[in-house]
């Protein structure tokens, strides 16, 4: 089973997160509808294309959401819950096109006071296009397993 343990987890470890997603035009139309965004910029090309950006924009939570999602294998497969995001910041624009990856460096983690058979660990997620420029970076804080209590250990699997 993939992802980390508590105990697996080392302050300061850097991740890579593997492979990259390119964002194709039916997957911001689709986000767009998904989530109810009903601001042009994002798939109107024609109204885009009088802004600064000249075409239509990535949703920013699609991105937020891609990035997440490439992290969990590696951060949060193990994971009982997220607790808490900060610090979302999209620097840079994100078109249709483009190719995000990611990775994830550990910032913190403590033993739960209340979970014993849980930790919690908190990490910073970078994600960057294919020309290597970031695009979004955000701390997440998640409350995850400790070896040996996860369902799959007690199932034999």
């Amino acid at each position: 089973m993939a992802g980390r343990y508590y105990e697996d987890f080392e302050v300061g470890a850097t991740y890579k997160h593997r492979p990259g997603r390119t964002i194709g035009e039916a997957d911001n139309t689709w986000f767009t509808l998904l989530t109810m965004n009903q601001h042009p910029v994002h798939f109107d090309a024609e109204y885009a294309k009088h802004t600064e950006f000249g075409r239509p924009l990535v949703v920013s939570t699609l991105t937020l959401s891609l990035l997440v999602g490439m992290s969990v294998a590696d951060m949060s497969q193990k994971a009982i819950a997220n607790l808490g995001w900060e610090r979302i910041m999209l620097p840079k624009p994100v078109f249709v096109g483009d190719t995000l990856y990611a990775e994830s460096t550990v910032l913190d983690k403590r033993e739960s006071k209340s979970r014993p058979d849980q930790g919690i660990v908190s990490i910073r997620t970078v994600g960057r296009n294919q020309r290597g420029e970031v695009v979004c970076e955000f701390n997440r804080t998640m409350l995850v397993m400790r070896r040996g209590n996860t369902l799959e250990e007690r199932a034999g699997y």
